[in-house]
């Protein structure tokens, strides 16, 4: 018996992901910002030709059993796919290619009835960019490196699992399990460190990768009132946390909602950690719905940004709905307010 499964990264540039001068030639229309893909990943190639990411890594693997079960052959069939980097300029327009690096397939492990692969993929993006550097000529116009991880396990029975173990601390990158529908993001960018220091040894190619902050997928009530909250009648506030601030406290008034741009909340109520939320969660509607006290604590485990209106700009039906599926995700240990 054969089974094969696919788990595929996409990485793309959301707005307001770059910070500093570099912002200037997207500001400036020269350059773009990505829309987020598609929930369903589809065709592949078709995203690349209309250049919705910049690099996907495509980790596919099998392996073969026999009549008793145990696992005969395995082997690797994936790849990787960079996106190009189109520039305006007036009436011109150029596409600059990415540099590809050599895809890294580490063996495979072999444990009691699996196979674990492990790849990585990415390379340089299109565009030069400069940067300092110590020795001359003290710039270098070279783009940084980004990359994923992946890992997929394949167990004898046909089950399979995949994940995001490691990747650049930018762009954001999206996860899709292998019926194509998106199961994760990563959970936290930051484009300082990333412009600053992924060169060379810096990277999977050199000596090291960077561990993958991975949440789980917002819901798509969620993504509807994010999009009503960012584009409603009331203009956002946008709040920046560093790891480790309170963003509300269980007890106090409140009677706002909040969307994660980027970075992890985690949730507490007296005393206990309840879950840890990324971007595209929506958090704080407890406090609307009930007595305007909130129900619980907020913290940033990690920098964060973090949008806000008053709760009683949305639906509060929908609000309701939000609700009630923090509450079954939290199993009956509290509400998130």
């Amino acid at each position: 018996m054969r089974y094969e499964s696919c788990v595929t990264s996409l990485s793309w540039i959301p707005s307001e992901a770059i910070t500093g001068a570099t912002r200037m030639p997207f500001d400036a229309g020269v350059t773009h910002y990505d829309e987020p893909p598609p929930g369903e990943l589809g065709d592949i190639e078709a995203l690349r030709a209309a250049d919705r990411f910049r690099f996907a890594n495509i980790l596919r693997a099998w392996i073969e059993t026999d009549g008793s079960g145990a696992i005969t052959g395995s082997g690797y069939s994936g790849d990787g796919l960079m996106g190009t980097s189109l520039v305006r300029l007036g009436g011109l327009q150029y596409r600059f290619q990415p540099v590809q690096l050599p895809l890294l397939q580490r063996d495979p492990e072999h444990g009691d009835g699996w196979v674990r692969f492990v790849q990585t993929a990415g390379g340089r993006t299109g565009m030069p960019a400069p940067r300092r550097v110590r020795r001359k000529p003290f710039v270098q116009w070279q783009a940084p490196l980004a990359w994923t991880t992946m890992s997929l396990t394949l167990y004898a029975d046909g089950k399979a699992e995949g994940e995001m173990t490691g990747a650049s601390p930018f762009p954001r990158h999206w996860v899709y399990d292998a019926e194509g529908r998106l199961s994760h993001k990563s959970g936290l960018i930051d484009f300082s460190d990333w412009y600053r220091k992924s060169f060379g040894r810096h990277s999977p190619w050199g000596d090291q990768d960077s561990r993958a902050l991975v949440t789980a997928v917002e819901t798509a009530l969620e993504r509807q009132l994010s999009v009503d909250l960012m584009h409603g009648t009331g203009k956002p506030k946008i709040r920046r946390l560093k790891a480790g601030d309170v963003l509300v406290r269980q007890g106090e008034p409140g009677i706002d909602i909040y969307l994660v741009l980027d970075g992890v909340i985690r949730v507490e109520r007296d005393g206990e950690r309840l879950a840890e939320y990324g971007p595209g969660a929506m958090l704080g509607e407890r406090a609307h719905l009930e007595a305007g006290n909130r129900t619980s604590t907020l913290e940033a485990v990690t920098a964060c940004r973090v949008a806000s209106v008053e709760a009683s700009q949305l639906d509060r039906e929908a609000l309701e709905e939000l609700s009630g599926g923090h509450r079954r995700e939290e199993a009956g240990r509290g509400a998130i307010g």
